[in-house]
């Protein structure tokens, strides 16, 4: 593929993958509206291993006092920390197996432009609800078994593209009364096992086909990705610790309203 069209690719995952609007969306949308091949999932993929490698870096010392803690429990002294863990591993069973099964029976996925816009739309309001009525009372530190259950039950929602599996995870957290930066935090933790599954799935079948020359373009979009990501995240924790989700959900009714009126028609 043109660098051009892998730089496009790789801004498009690097600024939306955590924002709540959607990376897979938007992704599908690329080759829709801008003439560009489809990138298959393959290179989907490889762009959400460049912003893995973006969170990680931006998360390091959460990722750290997680493991740490586990090596304190493991030597017999609780640690805080080590719950984490659980709740990270809680939250992300129920998408993998339903990302499973999505796989097995929908190989190439949801790629519907409808699908999308209904989908934007209809959780770009969900997230506004969300974060009017949620109060802003509780850290990522009075996580309990059960929030964090369900913050992994409605990750699920996330496999219709358009929803957006930050955006979900956030707005699930704000129902519960978590701040926004920390609602924000955890979905970012959240992305590190789930993009880990996929990448790992996906990299097995490039590895299986033996291309070469693909391998080659997923790597030069990951790292794309991977700058543009790191960026995002800084920027994006900077504007919760002061404002609202209130631009991104009317980003979302505004695109989704479009994407709906081109898919029926209304809009050439």
């Amino acid at each position: 593929m043109p660098l051009f069209h892998l730089a496009i690719l790789a801004l498009v995952q690097g600024i939306t993958e955590f924002l709540p609007i959607s990376s897979s969306g938007h992704l599908v949308l690329v080759p829709v509206f801008l003439e560009i091949p489809d990138q298959g999932l393959v290179l989907d993929v490889a762009v959400h291993v460049g912003t893995l490698g973006a969170v990680v870096l931006y998360l390091w010392r959460d990722l750290w006092n997680i493991v740490a803690g586990l090596g304190r429990n493991l030597r017999g002294r609780s640690d805080p920390s080590a719950r984490m863990a659980g709740y990270l591993i809680a939250a992300t069973v129920p998408v993998i197996a339903a990302g499973y099964a999505l796989n097995h029976y929908y190989p190439e996925g949801i790629r519907s432009v409808l699908v999308i816009g209904w989908a934007t739309l209809g959780f770009g309001v969900v997230l506004m609800i969300s974060d009017q009525i949620g109060m802003t009372l509780r850290r990522i530190e009075h996580l309990h078994m059960g929030d964090a259950l369900f913050i992994g039950c409605a990750q699920v929602l996330a496999l219709i593209p358009g929803t957006s599996r930050s955006g979900i995870c956030m707005t699930a957290a704000r129902f519960l009364g978590m701040e926004r930066s920390d609602a924000a935090r955890f979905s970012m933790l959240l992305s590190i096992p789930v993009i880990l599954g996929a990448g790992g799935l996906k990299g097995y079948e490039l590895w299986q086909q033996g291309n070469v020359a693909l391998s080659a373009d997923a790597l030069v979009a990951a790292g794309m990705a991977f700058v543009a990501a790191l960026i995002t995240i800084a920027l994006l924790m900077a504007w919760l610790r002061r404002a609202t989700f209130t631009p991104f959900a009317i980003y979302r009714v505004i695109l989704g309203a479009g994407l709906i009126g081109f898919s029926y028609g209304w809009i050439n």
